[in-house]
């Protein structure tokens, strides 16, 4: 049994799970009794997270997975349902960047790199538990949005065009399998200290600009990936049995205030 219990005999695929938000729920999961599927393209920090979860007494197993191959997510959930028979908690969380660039300087497959990774591979893990799901007729999907699908100046414009889409595809999806008591939410981390936005965090210490990293938030500082991994929780939980649709930010109140020019690193 876990520490509180809340996720207690049941089974959550978590998708980007070797570092950041993804490692950080899936080591909160397994403190709460789940039994987890991790997967992740990055299989040497895939092993670490699974080491974490099992020094947490969790029940875990992973795959390598390139979430962009619709093949390799089928075969995922078909990996989760063979092994544990059943699938409660979808978390898709994979997801990357893109280049940096000027809008000018931007290439054709970098926004399409971008888009099969983060809405493409979260089509298709809700796609494959889908009918599993509405069979059980129970089941909770939590996508990793951002802050950057709800305004503009938090990211890139493929990374934030494609986050937008997440948000609007965590909408259709739920009303497409409510009807099953399968619900579908979406969390938007705001800047968040993580493997991802790294290259923001050594520019910032580069610059000299490092302390204030944040500050356009209300609560005047930057996140941890546990407090994300908190809110995937709650929504993949018990307690948010009539929460759905729903795009939950974690972002400081970063999407409560003024974005004002010129406050950007």
């Amino acid at each position: 049994m876990g520490k509180n219990g809340r996720l207690d005999g049941k089974v959550a695929i978590i998708t980007g799970a070797a570092s950041g938000i993804g490692r950080a729920t899936a080591v909160l999961f397994a403190s709460e009794g789940a039994k987890l599927v991790l997967a992740d393209i990055n299989e040497d920090g895939l092993k670490e997270s699974l080491d974490l979860v099992k020094k947490e007494g969790g029940n875990a197993i992973m795959k390598k997975t390139d979430v962009a191959v619709e093949k390799e997510v089928k075969e995922l959930v078909d990996l989760a349902l063979k092994t544990h028979s059943r699938v409660d908690i979808l978390c898709n969380n994979a997801g990357i960047t893109g280049d940096l660039v000027d809008l000018e300087e931007q290439e054709a497959g970098d926004w399409r790199r971008v888009f099969e990774i983060n809405i493409m591979g979260a089509v298709f893990g809700t796609k494959h538990v889908a009918k599993h799901m509405q069979e059980r007729r129970c089941g909770a999907i939590v996508n990793t949005a951002s802050v950057a699908g709800i305004r503009s100046g938090a990211g890139g414009n493929a990374y934030s065009a494609s986050k937008a889409a997440i948000i609007n595809f965590t909408q259709t999806a739920a009303c497409d399998l409510g009807c099953y008591n399968v619900r579908v939410n979406a969390v938007c981390p705001g800047l968040i200290e993580t493997g991802m936005t790294k290259p923001v965090f050594d520019y910032a210490r580069e610059i000299g600009k490092y302390g204030k990293l944040g500050s356009r938030c209300e609560l005047r500082r930057y996140g941890r990936p546990q407090e994300v991994a908190y809110a995937i929780l709650f929504l993949a939980s018990d307690e948010a049995s009539y929460i759905t649709g729903q795009a939950l930010p974690v972002d400081g109140g970063n999407t409560a205030s003024l974005n004002l020019p010129g406050m950007k690193v």
